[in-house]
């Protein structure tokens, strides 16, 4: 992954992550164990479900530490099963 985050934002920095995915209990639980693996904290997330409820948006404020760690967190939420879209 090639982004410019480093030249537009200062780091650390809270970022929000909202990761789309399949409607499904466990879809926030492994949004959470993914980012205590690589960033741990205490997080709240918000979860929304789509207009016709097939689909559920999870959106966690994350401290991130540099470029290459945001880049990280995106590409292994990315890997979730039950994620289609991390934005």
């Amino acid at each position: 992954m090639d982004t410019r985050f480093d030249e537009l934002l200062d780091f650390p920095t809270a970022q929000t992550f909202k990761v789309m995915g399949v409607a499904h209990e466990d879809l926030p639980a492994h949004v959470i164990a993914c980012l205590q693996e690589h960033a741990p904290g205490d997080y709240a997330p918000t979860v929304k479900p789509s207009t016709k409820g097939n689909y559920h948006s999870v959106s966690v404020s994350v401290t991130v530490t540099s470029k290459e760690h945001m880049e990280l967190i995106y590409t292994e939420l990315a890997k979730i099963e039950l994620v289609r879209v991390v934005l």
